[in-house]
């Protein structure tokens, strides 16, 4: 069960990690973008490191007060989980 979430957490992160930096992309060319609340639910969905490291990385929704809080909240939630659970 350990293994089959950690390769999850990774997946999860790493794929939110790309979506950040597709979504940098595409707002820099001027192409259709990737809805802020799938950003959000992909951190939520177990992707905030991705998305925290993806945001600071591409330099990517850093001016959001609902991503600089929210995210870094969602980290701190999802880690108080891990430790209560675990």
């Amino acid at each position: 069960m350990t293994n089959i979430l950690f390769v999850y957490f990774a997946t999860i992160n790493i794929l939110t990690f790309l979506i950040y930096g597709i979504d940098k992309y595409k707002a820099k060319n001027k192409k259709w973008r990737i809805s802020e609340n799938t950003l959000i639910l992909m951190a939520i969905f177990g992707g905030s490191v991705g998305a925290l490291v993806g945001m600071y990385g591409f330099r990517h929704k850093t001016k959001k007060l609902k991503f600089t809080v929210g995210i870094p909240c969602i980290l701190i939630i999802q880690v108080l989980l891990w430790m209560y659970l675990f």
